[in-house]
């Protein structure tokens, strides 16, 4: 036994019927005819002609109803069809989110703590503007007032007086949180003792500019042919030749 395929010779549909039939019957218009008839039209429908009667379904007790199955002539048509309405539907089904994934919106921040981050970071901040700012402010004026009289230093170097305006250039560099920090650089050579008066006349003027002393000033002199290194305690002499470039440098002339 075996299931062969046709075509209704009335509607155009395909049936299905077991090759010991002798008829075959449509479900679509219930036309009842020989099954050999089936199979040729189906082997070259285009060339047969499809009445499309109207059958009454044969329901007389005992009356024999043959198997078949129909499909329209534009099933592969309805089948692309189907397939794409599929497709856009599951593009518009979203996704269910993994529930052990971690987005970030899990681990955004609350709004208060947001804040309160911001106003603790801008506190701090302010903090430190308002200690640093009166120290930077204070340090520039001292500095300023230095650089406008830092001849001075120059009027008490005994026993050889030396005048500030004695030297072909005369360059200084003070820095330094409380400008207790000074480079000299000088055209002519000096003595040991002429050092030692700059340096103490220097912290002389430093701490009349600030109202009081302190012992923590440390002074180089470069002169053609040495260096001087002046603390408070005391002078060392480096003879060999050297230059160096004084940054940040005032000249005055």
């Amino acid at each position: 036994m075996a299931t062969k395929q046709g075509m209704c010779k009335n509607c155009g549909s395909l049936v299905m019927f077991d090759d010991r039939d002798e008829l075959c019957e449509c479900v679509f218009c219930n036309c009842v005819f020989p099954s050999e008839e089936a199979a040729k039209i189906l082997e070259n429908p285009d060339g047969y002609e499809f009445k499309n009667e109207k059958f009454e379904k044969n329901t007389q007790a005992g009356a024999k109803h043959y198997y078949s199955n129909p499909v329209m002539p534009d099933v592969v048509e309805k089948a692309v069809q189907r397939d794409k309405t599929s497709k856009a539907q599951t593009a518009e089904v979203k996704l269910k989110p993994n529930e052990f994934e971690i987005s970030p919106n899990d681990v955004k921040a609350p709004k208060k703590l947001v804040i309160g981050m911001v106003a603790g970071i801008v506190l701090f901040i302010g903090i430190i503007i308002a200690v640093a700012l009166p120290l930077y402010l204070s340090r520039e004026a001292l500095r300023s007032d230095l650089s406008a009289d830092i001849g001075k230093i120059f009027e008490k170097t005994e026993p050889e007086t030396v005048s500030y305006d004695d030297f072909d250039y005369k360059q200084f560099n003070i820095y330094g949180l409380s400008c207790q920090y000074v480079k000299l650089g000088l055209s002519n050579e000096i003595t040991d003792d002429q050092a030692k008066a700059l340096y103490n006349n220097y912290s002389e003027l430093r701490a009349e500019k600030r109202g009081f002393a302190n012992d923590d000033v440390e002074m180089h002199i470069y002169t053609p042919n040495a260096i001087y290194f002046a603390t408070k305690d005391g002078i060392t002499k480096d003879t060999q030749p050297t230059v160096e470039i004084l940054e940040p440098t005032e000249t005055s002339k």
